[in-house]
């Protein structure tokens, strides 16, 4: 996975902008980009501070759910195809439409804090790269604002 990034000014301190790639190799998969974040935060130098993180895609969303039991993504999946089939009709049928309703039950972005230049997340949880409608090529957009 490639990475781009930019640095911001936001008043005294300095933002920093990062435009992760990210390659997913099914229609759906849940991937762990716990350890891109962090690396995206080391790189910035701030030792604490707030992450946002953003999915700027409409079939795709970032999720912060256990990652200890790979599992839970099955669940994941088999509770969001109950929720939005694949298959079935919708006014809006440009054949994806379940992946833009997934999308939507997930959300495009979360915000999340770090300390020491490590995200506080609970014991279990990461941070996963949501696809619903690939394989495809994406982008994850991390911008760390330190305190």
């Amino acid at each position: 996975m490639a990475e781009v990034g930019r640095v911001l000014t936001v008043g005294r301190s300095a933002a920093h902008l990062h435009a992760l790639q990210i390659e997913t190799r099914a229609r759906v998969e849940f991937k762990d980009v716990t350890a891109l974040i962090e690396k995206a935060i080391a790189s910035s130098g701030a030792p604490s501070g707030v992450c946002h993180v953003f999915v700027p895609h409409t079939t795709a969303a970032v999720l912060v759910q256990e990652n200890d039991d790979p599992a839970l993504q099955n669940d994941l999946d088999q509770f969001l195809e109950q929720l939005a089939p694949r298959g079935k009709e919708y006014h809006h049928n440009d054949g994806n439409c379940d992946s833009h309703l997934k999308a939507s039950l997930i959300g495009c972005s979360k915000t999340l804090l770090f300390e020491n230049g490590r995200l506080l997340l609970g014991r279990w949880q990461g941070v996963f790269f949501c696809e619903f409608d690939g394989p495809r090529r994406r982008e994850l957009r991390v911008k760390i604002v330190p305190d």
